[in-house]
């Protein structure tokens, strides 16, 4: 074995402790003492894969398993019931690591980096993002995602079942969404021209749970 390799096992292990660190730190820290994945996802929904807009094919698939849209007033009603069971859960704070999440997921879906989502999707979703990574591998394609700003995000559903507390983020941003075929031409995109979406990404989390991990179980796009 020589010199070389032993560099880029190194550069491959500070690689993945950068990654780790990043995901504890927007989405919380394990303490040992969490619920099994098994019993949390007992209370996820059941989602119902949808292909993406053809004109945004490198963005993740939309995963539509929400609940109906409510009133301002009953989701200020519904932050205020979760932040009851769990005080760490404020607009702010949720908001903040909503978008750290939302950065990392795009980021992790167009390299393919199936062991960077996993931890930050349902079994449902990450199922079907994989299949997405997995199509475009055989298809020998790239896609290149530069998130160029978050224009907005706002909390605008929540939802709290006996076990699960469910809240939906509307982000508003511009991307600059590239597919590349094995030759390296774009065959969807513009590398100079962002495009803005409007995106509803809801995460769930047992708020009683000693588990502070928000997970993402379902998405929509939204038109203009």
């Amino acid at each position: 074995m020589n010199g070389s390799h032993y560099i880029d096992v190194i550069i491959f292990a500070m690689v993945a402790i950068f990654i780790a660190l990043r995901l504890r730190s927007v989405l919380g820290r394990r303490t040992g003492n969490e619920r099994p994945p098994q019993q949390l996802g007992q209370a996820r929904s059941n989602v119902t894969p949808f292909r993406p807009p053809a004109d945004v094919r490198g963005a993740p698939p939309v995963i539509d398993g929400t609940a109906t849209p409510v009133g301002e007033t009953a989701v200020a009603t519904t932050l205020a019931r979760i932040q009851q069971i769990d005080p760490s859960v404020t607009p702010d704070s949720f908001l903040g690591g909503a978008r750290g999440a939302f950065e990392m997921i795009l980021a992790s879906f167009a390299k393919g980096d199936e062991a960077s989502l996993r931890p930050l999707l349902s079994d449902e979703v990450y199922a079907n993002f994989d299949s997405v990574i997995q199509s475009r591998r055989k298809s020998h394609e790239t896609c290149e995602n530069q998130l160029v700003r978050i224009v907005a995000a706002e909390i605008v559903e929540a939802e709290l079942t006996e076990r699960m507390a469910r809240i939906t983020v509307q982000f508003t941003s511009q991307q600059i969404i590239v597919v590349r075929d094995a030759q390296g031409a774009v065959v969807e995109g513009d590398p100079a021209k962002p495009v803005q979406l409007i995106d509803l990404w809801t995460f769930a989390r047992d708020p009683r749970s000693r588990d502070p991990n928000w997970i993402l179980v379902a998405t929509r796009s939204q038109e203009e």
